[in-house]
């Protein structure tokens, strides 16, 4: 183990690292939630309906608000490149500091991480990649926070469509159904349908309040909801029968997407297996055989061998995330 060089201790953990995350972000896919092209295919199509309309955009407005709130400074911040759509997400993952702290968090960590890894091993290009990842983790924090409230949200939205058509039943208004729902259920559904009926009951139209529903749960099985109540409303037709209609087909497309999951669920584990086995062989090696690494580093050969193993194992790993993708 003595013999093992630094670089190469460095080099094989950032493999690792790499490896069990690009590995985790294409296997480990919820049962839940939505791809991030579908979600690009609908704020896409929401930009298109309120250019349609002569409304403006509802989160623009409310961001302008929010800007006249802050500090000269905190406001300069704020309107960096890149920030609003970091508000946008640390929104959507029901968190309520500021996008800048964020960018700040992600600074700290790298400068610390940097630091310490330099004052470790004086290695410039092993600190920069350090800070690089470190300075990462608030924002891959936050997205994992995002998927995990949609992958929530569309888990509960079965029982609040059941709610709503018991509300409608009832005869109970609409507008009213969504307060119902926001005290019956409990969550993040409960949340997102409460500040929709909060946004009606301050005066604005049903048409926008649903649409910045939808801009903050931007998933196939929101738009199915919003899509059938606009189309209610503008054409008429039994609203209960399409809401019970929409429930049972999102409870369908779950017990499809559980089923596609257990069916795959050999695949990843496959996957996982295949991706660790040279990392538990060189482990291996370096604990019996500790002088045969030290020669295959020695040798450009080696080096060049090492380089084309693990960009095999990567485009390996997303042959495999390709093969077994579940995107219902």
């Amino acid at each position: 183990m003595s013999q093992i060089p630094t670089e190469f201790i460095l080099i094989f953990l950032g493999m690792i690292f790499l490896s069990v995350f690009l590995l985790s972000q294409g296997l480990a896919v919820p049962v839940f939630g939505e791809a991030g092209k579908v979600r690009k295919r609908i704020r896409e199509r929401l930009h298109v309906l309120e250019r349609a309309s002569d409304v403006p955009n509802m989160q623009t407005v409310l961001r302008q608000k929010y800007l006249k709130r802050l500090s000269p400074l905190e406001a300069a911040l704020e309107q960096l490149p890149g920030m609003e759509k970091l508000a946008e997400m640390v929104e959507q993952a029901g968190h309520e500091f500021r996008a800048y702290r964020v960018i700040l968090l992600g600074l700290a960590l790298a400068a610390g991480g940097a630091l310490l890894v330099w004052l470790f091993f004086p290695l410039w290009w092993a600190a920069l990649a350090v800070g690089v990842a470190l300075f990462w983790v608030p924002i891959l924090k936050i997205s994992s926070d995002r998927g995990k409230r949609f992958a929530e949200f569309e888990e509960q939205l079965p029982d609040a469509l059941d709610s709503m058509v018991r509300a409608l039943k009832a005869g109970h208004p609409f507008n009213e159904t969504l307060r119902l729902v926001a005290d019956e259920q409990k969550g993040v559904v409960a949340h997102e349908f409460g500040l929709t009926f909060a946004d009606i009951n301050y005066g604005n139209d049903v048409r926008r309040a649903m649409l910045g529903l939808l801009e903050r749960m931007p998933s196939m099985t929101v738009m199915m909801l919003v899509t059938s109540i606009l189309l209610h409303r503008e054409t008429g037709g039994n609203l209960t029968e399409i809401l019970q209609r929409l429930s049972s087909l999102i409870r369908g497309r779950f017990r499809f997407q559980r089923k596609v999951k257990t069916l795959s669920a050999e695949g990843r584990m496959s996957a996982w297996v295949l991706v660790a086995i040279p990392f538990v062989l060189t482990i291996a090696l370096m604990a019996t055989s500790p002088e045969y690494l030290p020669m295959l580093l020695k040798e450009p050969i080696g080096h060049k061998l090492i380089a084309g193993s693990f960009f095999a194992m990567l485009l390996g790993i997303f042959w495999i995330k390709k093969i077994i993708r579940i995107e219902v």
